[in-house]
């Protein structure tokens, strides 16, 4: 998951200390329910430790700021971390995660579904039953039929919704053949997903899949009713499963939420329903948001990529300041996706010296130092199960190596490259880490220039489209990604399977298709024995690293910023290191 981005989404761990003590956590719980202007912070890293300012308080506005869009508040059409932890309130998936500080928040609970999936045939047949007494805001009953045609709306039909990963798509049997809702004359749906009544639903797989619990952890099993469907136009009028709804919808200004009437605590033990509001405010300035969090005018920056530079800075300089974040690491890789397709980088020479030529110290500080990040060289992080440490293209102090890269140019038959490289404008660090990138390239003769596209449509319009990636000289893609689910699989397969690559929304940046590393990946999510799954994901890593269809540039670190007005704030390791968004609340009137 862009964060997966950063994803997915989804997706994303973070390798982060047990829950705190006794202590910190009642001060945390004494700020909760006070009225000073100026609550005291609980320190830092507390969020990482366990739940700041606990508190089952209501009432209130919960705000969010966003410095762009998300790319789709649809819960079916979302592949950013951010919106798979936000789209939560509204829209309840077969399974999600306890929310909990760390690795604990990585802990897999029903929500939707009354208990975990019950396996069968090896791990090619799961069956979930759904908890009885569920309803929609309209008060209608939800039914398994719902969550069956929320996987082929969001699975099947990506010509019209094209922004979620396609993992239905490519492991229900007979899911090649099937051309999606909006297409299907005889409204039967997908017969490898039965629902044989209204409570009980049955995935039928084309082959074994161990992790198939995390699978229905997406936003894309939260039910849809299809009469109230209409494609991408769902985003107007989304009708809620969750205990938020929307009350109102601005595209590109904001989005209201308020409580929903009709959701009933008996059938969720996990939300709570606190705030009596939630506010999303959309394409404020960075340097904004960080202000406003501080002021308390926002509660959470709805991204949770961290706060801007200059305030990072500030921060960190001051005792009180440092006391108010929390950094971890999020799972999560900043890289350089290499162009596998497009002249000369279909020459893995051509890849090999962009490899050796970037000076990935200078990526870090653009970045904001090692706060931001640790300098890396696989493609797993060392917060994902699978991760073995490596170095396929080691430089002195990792910044570069200037002979080696021409050496490589010259066995590709280039002396000079011109290409474009690409980043987010809407996220400074990201468009200097480019910027640094650049300066190394050119170095050794290859001649990159930066191409600024916005967040919201990155994947849709620019560099998740391979016809404009090919049309516009784009070799290098600057991504970040964390993992869907917390395992290697969870992080490998979206960005490398070559039928991950899509003709929009793609996540395959590289375009990247090697028939071993598929092989292997299949061979991974069969594997019942953990041991032997985590090597398989190793011997992946390296084989793309020899490939060198992308450039690890940095295991990425979260630094947010924690205002001391919000109550029930958590770092979790299962969106990436964020704050999770389920039971936010806030003492600020």
């Amino acid at each position: 998951m862009e964060g997966k981005q950063t994803i997915m989404r989804r997706s994303a761990l973070a390798a982060v200390a047990a829950i705190g003590s006794a202590s910190l956590l009642l001060a945390g719980c004494s700020k909760a329910d006070d009225n000073k202007d100026t609550p005291k912070a609980a320190g830092a890293n507390a969020a990482t430790k366990g739940v700041v300012n606990a508190s089952d308080k209501k009432g209130g506005t919960v705000t969010y700021e966003m410095s762009d869009v998300p790319d789709s508040f649809d819960p079916g059409n979302t592949y950013y971390a951010y919106m798979y932890n936000f789209s939560r309130l509204y829209a309840r998936p077969l399974m999600t995660f306890q929310p909990g500080a760390g690795p604990k928040g990585n802990t897999l609970v029903p929500d939707l579904a009354a208990s975990k999936g019950v396996a069968s045939d090896g791990g090619k047949t799961w069956t979930y039953k759904l908890r009885s007494g569920l309803k929609y805001q309209d008060g209608t009953p939800i039914t398994s039929k719902d969550v069956k045609y929320a996987v082929e709306r969001s699975n099947f039909a990506r010509d019209v919704l094209s922004l979620g990963p396609n993992y239905f798509q490519q492991f229900m049997k007979d899911g090649d053949k099937y051309k999606g809702p909006y297409k299907d004359k005889s409204a039967k749906g997908l017969s490898s997903i039965e629902t044989p009544d209204d409570s009980t639903i049955v995935f039928h797989l084309n082959r074994a899949f161990q992790e198939f619990d995390y699978l229905v952890a997406t936003p894309q099993t939260a039910p849809v009713p299809q009469a109230k469907d209409d494609g991408v136009d769902y985003i107007k009028h989304i009708v809620s499963s969750g205990s938020y709804q929307f009350q109102s919808y601005q595209e590109g200004k904001q989005a209201v939420l308020v409580p929903n009437k009709n959701w009933d605590p008996k059938t969720d033990p996990l939300r709570k329903q606190l705030a009596s509001k939630i506010v999303v405010n959309l394409k404020v300035n960075p340097e904004t948001i960080d202000k406003d969090l501080q002021s308390g005018d926002a509660t959470v920056d709805l991204v949770g990529t961290g706060v801007q530079a200059s305030t990072q800075a500030d921060l960190l300089n001051s005792a009180d300041g440092k006391a108010s974040t929390d950094n971890t690491y999020g799972g999560r890789l900043v890289y350089a996706a290499i162009n596998t397709k497009l002249k000369p980088f279909d020459n893995v020479a051509c890849r090999k010296a962009v490899e050796y030529a970037i000076d990935k110290v200078s990526v870090q500080t653009a970045l904001g130092g090692p706060i931001r990040g640790d300098v890396a060289s696989t493609v797993l992080p060392p917060d994902i199960t699978g991760y073995q440490k490596a170095d396929v293209y080691a430089t002195a102090g990792g910044k570069g190596d200037i002979a080696k890269a021409k050496d490589q140019l010259k066995a590709c038959g280039q002396k000079t490259i011109n290409t474009n490289i690409t980043a987010r404008s809407d996220r400074p660090g990201e468009v200097d880490a480019a910027t640094a990138i650049i300066n190394s390239l050119k170095k050794v003769g290859i001649n990159a220039t930066l191409k600024q596209y916005p967040a919201g449509k990155y994947f849709t319009d620019y560099a998740g489209v391979p016809s404009f990636t090919e049309k516009q000289n784009i070799g290098l893609m600057m991504m970040q990604w964390g993992a869907d689910w917390p395992s290697g699989y969870g992080f490998l397969q979206q960005i490398l399977n070559s039928k991950a690559i899509s003709q929009s929304g793609n996540t395959n940046l590289s375009q990247y298709s090697n028939k071993k590393v598929d092989g292997l990946l299949a061979q991974a999510i069969a594997e019942p024995d953990t041991a032997k799954r985590n090597a398989l994901y190793a011997q992946i890593d390296k084989q793309v690293m020899d490939d060198a269809a992308l450039v690890p540039l940095t295991y990425f670190k979260v630094l947010l910023y924690r205002s001391p007005y919000a109550t029930n704030v958590v770092s979790t390791a299962a969106f990436s290191g964020q704050y999770d968004y389920l039971n936010l609340g806030t003492t600020k009137k």
